[in-house]
């Protein structure tokens, strides 16, 4: 069986949780990090030295790190589902996790910081507008490749839409400025028809909003 280590509220256990939502693969998966903790503990560190999630365990593979464990689960069970038909997709899937990865999540996790989880006193606008016009910048790049496709490879999804999908309900539900991206919007208005979608990456998150001031 396997098992999934990380609370549904970080957008890097999300990832996971939706690709095994899409490759319907039984699994259980045990709340950690966050309020829950458990990350110190002596039998998770004996898993994941790195004391972060998610980790995935499936018989005697031990995971971690969200980008490594969702190819692995397409590699070994999504073949012809999500992990790309051809050496051309698998490569242009790789290319935009990285480019995720190196060029949007940084700033994207600030925007988060700056709009969801600091107290607006503490929030400081020069740093939001700052990491808003970098992430802004890379999101025209990805809306004009959608201009003529559904997905990142075409008509279907593969590897290479899962980390920016998993940001979009987040960058569509903060309070914060939003451009006009007619392209991404249609994306993210398709990827809210996705059951495996809707169900594991559009979760709440007011749990990790700062309290309001008294």
């Amino acid at each position: 069986m396997i098992h999934l280590w990380g609370r549904r509220t970080s957008i890097n256990v999300q990832k996971v949780m939706w690709v095994l939502a899409e490759l319907k693969l039984d699994h259980e998966r045990t709340d950690a990090g966050g309020s829950f903790g458990g990350l110190n503990d002596d039998a998770y560190i004996a898993i994941n030295p790195h004391q972060k999630v998610p980790t995935l365990v499936d018989g005697d593979i031990v995971l971690w790190e969200s980008n490594a464990i969702i190819r692995y689960l397409a590699d070994a069970y999504g073949k012809d589902v999500i992990f790309g038909s051809t050496p051309a997709e698998r490569g242009t899937s790789d290319m935009w996790m990285e480019w995720y990865q190196s060029s949007v999540y940084a700033s994207f996790q600030t925007i988060f910081h700056q709009s969801v989880k600091l107290p607006h006193a503490d929030r400081n606008p020069q740093i939001l507008a700052q990491a808003q016009e970098a992430v802004y910048k890379q999101f025209g790049l990805f809306d004009s490749t959608l201009e003529n496709s559904a997905f990142i490879n075409g008509d279907h999804l593969t590897l290479g839409d899962v980390p920016m999908a998993a940001c979009l309900y987040r960058y569509y539900t903060m309070d914060i400025e939003r451009p006009d991206y007619p392209n991404i919007a249609r994306y993210y208005d398709n990827l809210v028809q996705r059951p495996a979608y809707s169900n594991t990456v559009m979760i709440n998150y007011d749990s990790l909003r700062a309290p309001d001031p008294l």
